[in-house]
């Protein structure tokens, strides 16, 4: 009888020594994404579920988010592991421009610790109007009221830039810092005479709008792309089809940064290695997430890579022969 309690006392302790190492094991992955009516936050959703089903002892979470600035503040602080942003912003901060520049001392910033871990999709720029406003072109949004996102957002910096090629910007229109839910009700309700919207299409804000007014969207031609892209290289052509949004019967040229995913330097090389792995092994649950899911592929996963690569990441693209 002694033995035995002895025995289970012995077990006991060890049960107790053990949990703790065990329970260290776990690693936490938080990954920073945007609004609820936005793209990043349905695919982070199913990337944490890939990443928590699929890596052994990973545990990770999609938090909503102000989306790709407030995304690289978070990285900065290291209160998360990946994130998802545009490749423009990503650019802003490594180099410390735009809006990660010291304004007033006009000195340079660099958020140095940033890497890259994948190249995603295209962030399409969607210049929605109404039909009732009878405005054709980018250049007639002189003197109208613009939507041009959420103050410091990406969305806002690609508004600023489009506008130029255009000769015009908020000396001479009338700009609005709204963002998508925002613009999209403002919009609807005629307060305003168009909205800059920079995601993924087809976009929850611009479906809102469709669903209950005649949407336009103004095209920004190839020429005009070329031309940003002598000056911004992140910006890339896309056409959004025919019948994307309801109303919208005929496709339209414009311009489209992409997302991507970012981590931090110093987050361990084995663990980004195998998270990269487990994404690009499992695809089909991010394209079930959004219909942007089906432009995640090998094919692009390093094109257009703005920064340097974590090398974790880098390590498992080798492997496989990704250039």
């Amino acid at each position: 009888m002694r033995r035995i309690t002895l025995g289970i006392v012995i077990v006991a302790v060890l049960s107790v020594a053990v949990w703790p190492a065990m329970a260290q094991q776990r690693t936490f992955v938080a990954i920073a994404t945007g609004g609820t009516a936005g793209v990043y936050f349905p695919l982070g959703a199913a990337l944490a579920e890939v990443w928590s089903g699929k890596v052994p002892n990973v545990q990770a979470t999609a938090q909503t988010s102000g989306a790709s600035v407030a995304n690289i503040r978070l990285l900065q602080r290291s209160d998360v592991a990946v994130a998802f942003i545009q490749n423009d912003i990503t650019y802003y901060a490594f180099h410390g421009t735009e809006m990660f520049m010291d304004r007033v001392a006009n000195k340079t910033q660099p958020i140095a610790n940033l890497r890259g871990m994948a190249m995603l999709y295209p962030e399409t720029i969607q210049v929605v109007t109404l039909k009732s406003k009878n405005i054709n072109s980018i250049a007639d949004l002189r003197g109208k009221r613009i939507a041009v996102g959420a103050p410091g957002s990406g969305t806002e910096v690609n508004a600023r830039q489009i506008l130029r090629a255009f000769e015009l910007g908020y000396y001479n229109t009338r700009p609005d810092f709204l963002n998508f839910a925002e613009a999209a009700d403002q919009l609807k309700d005629g307060v305003i005479d168009a909205a800059f919207i920079t995601a993924g299409f087809p976009t929850a804000a611009v479906q809102d709008i469709a669903s209950s007014r005649d949407l336009k969207i103004l095209a920004i031609p190839r020429d005009v792309v070329d031309l940003l892209r002598e000056h911004y290289p992140y910006y890339t052509r896309v056409t959004v089809p025919a019948n994307t949004y309801k109303g919208q019967t005929e496709s339209v040229d414009t311009a489209a940064v992409m997302a991507m995913l970012v981590t931090r330097q110093d987050v361990e090389e084995a663990l980004i290695h195998t998270l990269t792995s487990a994404l690009w092994t499992n695809t089909d649950r991010l394209q079930a997430a959004h219909a942007r899911g089906k432009d995640i592929t090998t094919n692009t996963s390093r094109s257009g890579m703005p920064i340097t690569m974590h090398a974790g990441a880098l390590r498992f693209y080798r492997e496989r022969g990704i250039k």
